[in-house]
């Protein structure tokens, strides 16, 4: 986990951008010729319609699936990416999320993006879970290519947008995060699904977006959550205090803007800071053991939730230091399936998957458990 900071990416210089508009419909059906696959995907879910409803974002765990891949091929497995996301719904948690670190999104073309998103959407209506909002990762470089993200996502059956901020050049950007709040901002512009702030200094060169930066953003009408993975809990504090104090009439049920920790391992200091809950890698192997620790907090029963923390924070040690190879393989280890991630990933060694799946051992115990 990165260090705590509270700075804000500096510079000396901008360049314009090119803003495009895009105007959703009420449905949208992508097909077999929009994406020009060239692996044996199941069509089903790209070429039915899909019908945009209002999912709103409400407290709760959120899981960023993992993405899975055909063992021999590493073509995408959508048979399985449909099982884990149903059984995670099946768990109860409050939403997934496709196009994360996890889903391992820098290993897919647009098109294995559309791909994953439909087959999640399609599987999650099919087992009645129609209700469950989607959030796709749609962070790129580029302003255009973060809204043409934006825009296949919506079209694939997603209801939010998680954006993280361009990065590789930003020695260029203009002083007082100039750049990053005409990014974002006009992202949101153009975006026809709202966008969820991903602050992930260990994604993007140590970029640490500050509370002030992330509380002007949350100002924009289709900017209505951020996840923090900075593990920063003060400045969570301020961000969930200060958008609280800009709501209207701020219902703790149904905030107007999400406030959520990106690991597992602070879900319930995250809470005491005002925060609405996680966003966490680690509910992929245990959603129910990350539900139910927020679940005794918000029932008062601190000592009860502290218990369950500690082996949640345990495991999630296991997961940080493992990555998506470590977390695949304790799902192979436990859960029966999960295979390797994309090349150039290397597969975990015999002693490797022993160490994650001992690490996880407590966690899954629990697990099981609930």
């Amino acid at each position: 986990m990165a260090p705590h900071n509270d700075s804000s990416p500096a510079g000396s210089f901008t360049n314009g951008f090119n803003r495009m508009s895009f105007q959703p419909s009420g449905s949208s059906t992508l097909t077999v010729e929009d994406l020009e696959l060239g692996s044996s995907y199941d069509s089903s879910a790209m070429e039915a319609p899909i019908s945009h409803v209002k999912r709103p974002l409400v407290p709760g765990v959120y899981v960023p699936t993992m993405c899975f891949f055909e063992k021999d091929t590493e073509d995408v497995d959508t048979v399985t990416i449909a099982r884990h996301a149903v059984r995670l719904a099946r768990a109860g948690v409050t939403g997934l999320a496709t196009q994360g670190s996890n889903g391992e999104a820098v290993h897919l073309t647009h098109s294995e993006r559309q791909v994953v998103t439909a087959t999640t959407r399609k599987a999650l209506n099919e087992a009645g879970f129609s209700h469950m909002p989607i959030i796709v990762g749609c962070g790129a470089q580029s302003t255009r290519e973060a809204i043409l993200l934006c825009q296949q996502a919506w079209k694939a059956g997603g209801d939010y947008a998680l954006v993280l901020p361009p990065s590789y050049y930003a020695p260029l950007f203009a002083p007082s995060s100039q750049t990053i709040l005409e990014f974002f901002n006009a992202v949101a512009d153009a975006s026809p699904i709202p966008i969820i702030i991903y602050n992930y200094p260990g994604a993007v060169n140590g970029m640490d977006m500050s509370s002030d930066i992330i509380v002007q953003l949350a100002q924009h009408p289709n900017i209505v959550g951020v996840k923090l993975t900075c593990g920063n809990t003060g400045k969570l504090n301020r961000v969930a205090a200060a958008t609280r104090k800009l709501s209207k009439r701020y219902d703790p049920k149904n905030p107007d803007f999400l406030v959520l920790a990106g690991s597992a391992d602070f879900s319930i200091q995250a809470l005491a800071a005002g925060g609405h809950g996680i966003l966490a890698g680690l509910a992929n192997i245990a959603p129910k053991a990350c539900i139910k620790t927020i679940e005794l907090w918000n029932e008062g029963k601190h000592a009860e939730a502290q218990e369950i923390q500690d082996i949640v924070s345990q495991g999630d040690w296991t997961a940080i230091q493992g990555g998506v190879v470590g977390v695949k393989a304790g799902l192979e280890e436990w859960a029966g399936y999960g295979g390797y991630c994309r090349s150039p990933l290397p597969k975990p060694t015999p002693e490797q998957s022993k160490k994650w799946k001992d690490g996880f051992k407590d966690l899954v115990m629990l697990e099981k458990s609930l």
